[in-house]
């Protein structure tokens, strides 16, 4: 059997977006003589959804436009994802995560999701009820089996009491296909294919898994759709991170040699696409970023060139009378490497200005971390400017390390509206640099070889404040990812108080990450939607 792969990038809400490129996809498809074609989890309202499911008319509106698509469809047939309205409750709430079966201008069957994740970015017990619905259709001699994302994640885990597995090994199928929207992060790609490999165990037929494509809001999704045999052979592997329209041949095998690629060259991949899509699905066209001549800044800039082209990204120097020298000269060079425009405006005259105003009501006070940040603050103001003058996207360029234990400036270096690297480590920020620089010198080497600095008072290092990364990022990644208890982490080997001090900096900063921008998800857990803690909060432990 030929399937036709349409990994296709949609955007959320965009009907008849959507509904374009999957005409255009079944056109070529059936042109190349497939015998069914698949679309990815709710292709035509775009994933995910959230609470456009509420409103009056956005389920009508999704199925008037499944109904168009299915006009458009021959004998052969296609799997599409659609939001489904609840046909047996009227003004329900909850609707179902479907997949329609159009064939002969026509919807000839409709399959519902039965496993709703409820847990990291997930929330589908809000918006979906379960599905009841058949999982099988006879096609062309063949018993084939339909399943939407989750159905087949509870293979070898307890996340759901229930298990559709089972159920589909009754009807012993020929063939089970799988339509996903499933977000990417670091290690998803390798944890997906083992839950791939034991589905097909568990059913003894092949599988077809075609994935979403592209970015919404925070989430990336890669692609990487793939069919894998019933002997658990990959027969077949989408390209990661592109929009892909190919055929897999379940009597081919065109995977005899897969290349593995670095972690650094999936993270840029993943980063770039999430930056280029935020920015162009919500209407900019250029990014502009302020330039420190630090590291985070400089790894920033060369994704949004990645991302949106050296013509379309603006930096932007913003010394004090603190910063240094090298730290100016590092962000001209990177500026010139890059090919992007340039610009220095000093800052010193605002900050005295505004420390002299505030003079008389400071008198008696000891300079502290007000002033410091008053230089931050002077930067987001004049950086903001600039970005609403010219419609230029702002980035932010703090890093996850940074942004667990509140090294960074409410108003100040986190004003901008998409935190690019904010789901990043520290100790990865770095490894990204030196991936960048593998071939060419593009981040000059005194930014990556200096000790890292927010050059807010003289001398200031980041050491001063903070241990070493490589310890920091160890604590937060067993605090926040495996969300282990202080005495836990100790054990791990690091001394008791310094975890505690960290695990207490990490908390009493949770109202900063609650006004930071959208952060692209790069790790199983980021800030943000996937990571709902209190502000107002006593616990430590």
């Amino acid at each position: 059997m030929r399937i036709g792969i349409a990994q296709l990038n949609s955007t959320v809400g965009d009907l008849s977006g959507n509904l374009a490129l999957s005409i255009d996809a079944y056109e070529q498809l059936c042109g190349q003589g497939v015998d069914l074609i698949v679309y990815p989890e709710l292709f035509l309202s775009g994933y995910p959804p959230r609470d456009l499911l509420l409103k009056e008319s956005f389920l009508k509106d999704v199925f008037d436009h499944l109904t168009e698509f299915s006009m458009q469809t021959g004998p052969t047939p296609t799997l599409i994802g659609f939001p489904e309205s609840n046909p047996e409750i009227s003004n329900s709430a909850k609707c179902f995560n479907s997949a329609a079966w159009c064939q002969g201008g026509k919807i000839q069957k409709i399959f519902r999701k039965r496993l709703l994740p409820t847990y990291d970015v997930f929330d589908e017990d809000r918006y979906f009820s379960a599905g009841d619905s058949p999982f099988c259709i006879r096609y062309k001699e063949k018993q084939i089996a339909v399943t939407i994302c989750e159905d087949i994640w509870n293979v070898d885990s307890d996340l759901h009491s229930d298990n559709p597995l089972p159920i589909i090994a009754k009807d012993t199928p020929d063939l089970l296909i799988n339509l996903s929207a499933s977000p990417w992060h670091q290690g998803k790609q390798e944890r997906r294919l083992q839950i791939l490999k034991k589905t097909v165990q568990e059913i003894g037929c092949p599988i077809c898994y075609v994935n979403s494509i592209g970015g919404n809001d925070e989430l990336i999704f890669d692609g990487g759709s793939l069919t894998i045999g019933e002997s658990g052979e990959i027969l077949h592997r989408s390209k990661s991170f592109e929009e892909s329209i190919e055929v897999h041949d379940l009597s081919e095998n065109h995977c005899h040699h897969l290349t593995s690629v670095s972690v650094e060259a999936y993270l840029r991949k993943g980063l770039t696409l999430g930056l280029r899509d935020y920015s162009f699905k919500t209407g900019f066209k250029k990014a502009l970023i302020g330039l420190s001549g630090g590291i985070d800044s400089a790894v920033t800039a060369v994704l949004a060139v990645d991302a949106l082209g050296k013509d379309n990204v603006i930096g932007i120097s913003l010394p004090s009378s603190i910063s240094s020298d090298h730290s100016k000269d590092d962000a001209r060079q990177l500026a010139e490497n890059l090919g992007i425009e340039f610009h220095t405006i000093p800052i010193q005259k605002i900050v005295d200005s505004a420390t002299s105003e505030l003079s008389y009501l400071f008198e008696g006070f000891a300079p502290d971390v007000t002033e410091e940040n008053l230089q931050a603050r002077t930067r987001g103001l004049l950086l903001m400017a600039i970005s609403n003058k010219f419609g230029a996207l702002l980035l932010t360029t703090g890093n996850k390390s940074e942004l667990a234990v509140g090294y960074c400036t409410l108003y100040g270096d986190m004003c901008g509206g998409l935190a690019v690297i904010a789901d990043v480590p520290k100790t990865q920020v770095f490894a990204l640099a030196k991936h960048f620089n593998q071939n060419d010198e593009i981040i000059p080497v005194n930014t990556i070889k200096k000790p890292p600095s927010a050059e807010l008072r003289h001398d200031q290092k980041d050491s001063d404040s903070l241990p070493d990364y490589d310890q920091l990022d160890a604590i937060l990644h067993s605090y926040i990812e495996e969300k282990k208890s202080i005495a836990s982490i100790a054990a791990l080997g690091h001394e008791h108080g310094l975890v505690k001090q960290i695990v207490h900096l990490v908390d009493i900063n949770e109202h900063k990450r609650k006004q930071a921008a959208p952060c692209l998800k790069t790790t199983p857990l980021a800030f943000g939607v996937g990571r709902r803690m209190p502000i107002v909060q006593k616990y430590q432990n």
